[in-house]
């Protein structure tokens, strides 16, 4: 995959939040996400199978439920990079449809 793979991968408000609390907690399953998020368990499926299918995210099964985690610690650090970049950077932009 390559830079611009990788960003459209990551690059939705959903997937970025699941990827920001992976980073925070190192394993969740799918019912966290959905507590947390306040978002409907379809909808959070469908964005973990992409961030999964990208190579991004892997699972590992305890019992009847998957756990999810960030692939490596180079994307780990990652995450946490942009994270901490984004709340140094300044909003200058004023056009709501591009951030």
């Amino acid at each position: 995959m390559n830079g611009v793979g990788l960003l459209k991968c990551i690059c939705d408000d959903t997937r970025f939040e699941i990827l920001e609390m992976l980073q925070k907690n190192k394993e969740l399953c799918v019912n966290d996400f959905v507590e947390e998020m306040e978002k409907d368990q379809p909808l959070i499926s469908h964005h973990l199978k992409i961030l999964k299918n990208c190579g991004i995210v892997k699972t590992r099964d305890e019992g009847k439920r998957s756990i999810y985690s960030i692939t490596n610690t180079q994307l780990f650090e990652l995450i946490s990079n942009i994270t901490a970049i984004s709340k140094k950077i300044p909003v200058w932009c004023n056009d709501k449809t591009c951030c």
